[in-house]
């Protein structure tokens, strides 16, 4: 069975529209679905209202930032009630942070011989969350780079000026959000974070100790060894199993909509909780 519960919107970082995604997922085959934008829900709302006549299991979902031990880390909350208290107040702390973030990263940019950055990037945002690859399309549209890969390679990306950490909630808050509103926090792509495997096994207790109660194990293209090591810490730290594409838009590289695990028929598997029970059994 075809399953995906990580993907990505226009309302954050992703080229096609909630309905796209769907319409997508379905001709994919994929059976159950989540769109996990980055700090809004704005995305599985819009979709919610596009689901008539499907029998596409549509998740409710959300991918949260946080940082951790000095990193930035996402959690992907998955199943929440996206009306409770605690995830409003949560995704409100995130609007103000992006916001915060966004202010911080036009000022390096500017200080570098970009004006207008934070300005341009909001209109390249339009209605969606506002991030870096708003940044990065601007930078683009202005001739200030080539390509929008060069933008991260250059400003944006992982250890470069741009990419500010400072604003975020630690890890604790945010896992509690999403635990209060009666969802699943998920670790999400463990391996991004080119952690030692000692590191990684600390994030992994401490976001244990917080509540938290699932891990990636597949996120878009991944070697198998990769998978079956990831496996290996699920088992070992007794949490669930999810998997997802994290699509954003078409390239080359990245991996199309939809997965399929053949190394975790051990393992308790998140997608679990919403199958129906004919399935299950």
């Amino acid at each position: 069975m075809l399953i995906d519960f990580h993907t990505h919107s226009t309302a954050s970082d992703g080229a096609l529209t909630p309905g796209e995604l769907l319409a997508r997922a379905r001709s994919q085959g994929v059976r159950q679905f989540a769109i996990t934008d980055h700090d809004t829900v704005e995305g599985y709302r819009e979709a919610v209202g596009l689901l008539a006549g499907s029998d596409l299991q549509l998740v409710p979902g959300v991918e949260l930032s946080c940082q951790w031990s000095g990193a930035n880390i996402h959690v992907v909350g998955l199943g929440m009630d996206c009306d409770h208290p605690a995830m409003r107040e949560g995704l409100s702390i995130l609007d103000a942070a992006r916001l915060q973030r966004a202010r911080r990263i036009a000022e390096v940019l500017e200080k570098r011989g970009f004006p207008g950055a934070l300005e341009g990037a909001m209109v390249e945002a339009g209605g969606s969350q506002l991030g870096r690859p708003h940044f990065a399309r601007w930078m683009v549209a202005q001739g200030y780079v080539s390509e929008f890969p060069a933008a991260f390679d250059k400003y944006l990306g992982r250890g470069k000026a741009g990419d500010v950490k400072a604003f975020w909630p630690e890890l604790k808050e945010v896992v509690d959000w999403i635990v209060a509103a009666g969802g699943v926090a998920v670790v999400a792509h463990p391996l991004h974070y080119e952690f030692t495997r000692s590191k990684l096994r600390r994030l992994l207790a401490d976001f244990q100790a917080a509540g938290g109660t699932a891990m990636e194990i597949l996120s878009g293209r991944q070697a198998s060894d990769q998978t079956r090591h990831l496996c290996r810490l699920a088992a070992e730290f007794g949490l669930e199993v999810s998997a997802g594409s994290d699509f954003h838009r078409d390239a080359p590289y990245n991996a199309p909509i939809g997965v399929t695990l053949r190394d975790s028929d051990d393992l308790p598997a998140v997608w679990r909780r919403w199958q129906p029970e004919q399935e299950t059994a």
